[in-house]
């Protein structure tokens, strides 16, 4: 269980003004300014749900899982995470957490997998019978028992994620976050991580965070978002909500069989233009009149082709990310 509670974090950056002589003065008298990385925010994440974190690079995802995660102090607020305060570091509270990172790895490049995953079973004090049975069920799932006593350095990008999926839920963890895990991995990798972070929430219901620049990964695999624009909270509802809200418009593609017929469709719709060389039009309604256009269209030609397109959800979340207009 996670529950966050206005949690910000803002640093003082010394402000410096260009040149040498901006030098000098900063000596003498410093210009001091606050950057928030993330203004206060709240939220709760229950057993069993994956939460997506999403924002464009600087918006803070990173430094709010770091607080969440023990690593950073905020400069505000407060967190509780399995009972915890992340930043007090305790050892009960870090063996509830695992936290995966897309970019980094915490298994030794020029050992064997099985003798990383010996170290963490000493690490985290897992009894031998445990550990066997969890071993065998990452292996299995993961398709991975071929590999236990080969360099992690001559494994594949794709199976040495795997192999830290591995290290980081041994201990079977309470919370996880998972930092782009599929970062830079081919389709194949990406498809088998997701099947298995998806059946592993439901076998083990762990509170789950998730950032990922992937739009695959967030509509796999989440529900409920959190959507970050220079350090605020713009967003948080499901992933079904963000249509439902911010798509007011419907594009209709019409097919049509000649310039007679498109000469019609235009005379009814002056607003439609051509969308391709084939002579296709489309044509922008909002959502509540979808149908009073199609059929005043229909009423004055026959037409090749219909459909109705409704706003890119990777477009809309795009346009939340960064505080562009929707199109």
């Amino acid at each position: 269980m996670i529950r966050v509670s206005n949690l910000a974090k803002t640093y003082r950056i010394h402000e410096k003004d260009p040149g040498l002589l901006g030098s000098i003065k900063g000596l003498i008298h410093r210009r001091w300014l606050d950057r928030h990385a993330l203004r206060p925010i709240s939220f709760e994440v229950a057993p069993g749900e994956i939460v997506g974190l999403l924002g464009a690079n600087g918006a803070g995802k990173t430094t709010l899982i770091k607080m969440l995660a023990g690593i950073m102090h905020p400069s505000s607020g407060t967190a509780d995470v399995q009972g915890y305060v992340p930043w007090e570091r305790k050892d009960p509270f870090k063996h509830q957490i695992a936290l995966i990172l897309g970019q980094k790895s915490q298994l030794w490049p020029d050992l064997p997998a099985a003798d990383s995953l010996l170290l963490l079973q000493e690490i985290y004090r897992i009894p031998a019978k445990a550990y066997q049975e969890r071993l065998d069920y990452f292996l299995e799932t993961l398709d991975l028992r071929k590999l236990l006593k080969t360099q992690i350095r001559r494994l594949s990008l794709g199976e040495r994620m795997k192999f830290e999926l591995v290290a980081a839920l041994l201990h079977q963890p309470k919370v996880i976050f998972l930092d782009e895990p599929t970062i830079g991995l081919d389709i194949g990798s990406q498809r088998a991580i997701r099947t298995f972070l998806h059946d592993y929430r439901r076998t083990f219901q762990p509170a789950m965070i998730l950032t990922s620049h992937y739009m695959e990964d967030v509509t796999a695999l989440c529900e409920r978002l959190l959507i970050l624009r220079e350090g605020e909270l713009v967003f948080s509802g499901r992933l079904t909500d963000i249509t439902n809200r911010y798509a007011q418009t419907r594009k209709i593609r019409l097919g049509v069989k000649d310039d007679a017929t498109k000469a019609a469709v235009l005379s009814v719709c002056p607003q439609a233009r051509e969308a391709d060389e084939s002579g296709t039009l489309m044509l922008s309604v909002s959502k509540d009149d979808v149908s009073e256009n199609i059929l005043k269209i229909l009423s004055v030609a026959p037409l090749a082709d219909l459909a109705i397109e409704e706003d890119d959800l990777a477009s809309i979340i795009d346009a939340l990310q960064t505080s562009r207009e929707l199109t």
